[in-house]
């Protein structure tokens, strides 16, 4: 028949296609996995588990490890989610710890997820600078303002690859603001303890002026 070398090619593509579409299955269910470890490490790192971040974090890097085995050179956009989540929570951890940040090679992840996660993590720098604050820990805060200020200046070159990597532009503009957030309430924190001291200074006076 003339359409017997036809069938005979429909029916390896249908067996190529089965195979991807069960990575593809195998993939969105891991990297949810992935994800909700990732987002419970975080968690355990704002509440101070550190033990507890660091076992998750540890189980989610292993597992993204494994899932990158279903990926061939066609679903790799099913991991970028994860990864980004990856660098996210990795470099808060970091953070925590007081060591450098990691590199790309550190994570083994996709530049674009390396860059996303890494603008993600300034908003996770945001909500440690105000627990800082609520406990008057405004040295620790600075410190960690200038952090945000520096990821944030570093990563600002690459906007002109927004076309290449999806969304960086609108992580800037969200780090951006959040970076003006943080400053009002440093600059208010500041006039408040200068306030407190002119005013420590002034009772000291009338007291010893009695």
């Amino acid at each position: 028949m003339a359409a017997e070398k036809v069938k005979v090619t429909l029916k390896k593509i249908s067996s190529e296609l089965d195979d991807v579409e069960h990575r593809r299955e195998i993939l969105i269910k891991g990297t949810r996995a992935v994800i909700i470890n990732c987002s419970k490490s975080i968690m355990a790192l704002h509440r101070g588990r550190f033990e507890e971040a660091a076992k998750l974090l540890e189980e989610a890097q292993a597992d993204l490890s494994s899932l990158k085995t279903h990926v061939q050179s066609d679903l790799e956009r099913y991991l970028l989610n994860a990864e980004q989540e990856l660098v996210e929570a990795y470099q808060l951890k970091c953070v925590y710890e007081k060591t450098s940040l990691a590199a790309i090679e550190d994570l083994d992840v996709a530049t674009s997820s390396y860059l996303l996660g890494l603008l993600d993590s300034i908003g996770e720098i945001k909500r440690m600078i105000y627990d800082n604050l609520r406990t008057e820990r405004t040295a620790d805060a600075l410190t960690l303002f200038a952090l945000m200020e520096d990821l944030y200046s570093s990563i600002y070159p690459f906007s002109v690859y927004d076309n290449i990597v999806p969304g960086i532009k609108r992580k800037l503009d969200v780090a951006k603001l959040l970076i003006e957030n943080v400053r009002s309430s440093l600059t208010e924190e500041s006039s408040r303890n200068v306030l407190i001291k002119k005013m420590d200074i002034l009772e000291k006076r009338l007291g010893s002026s009695n």
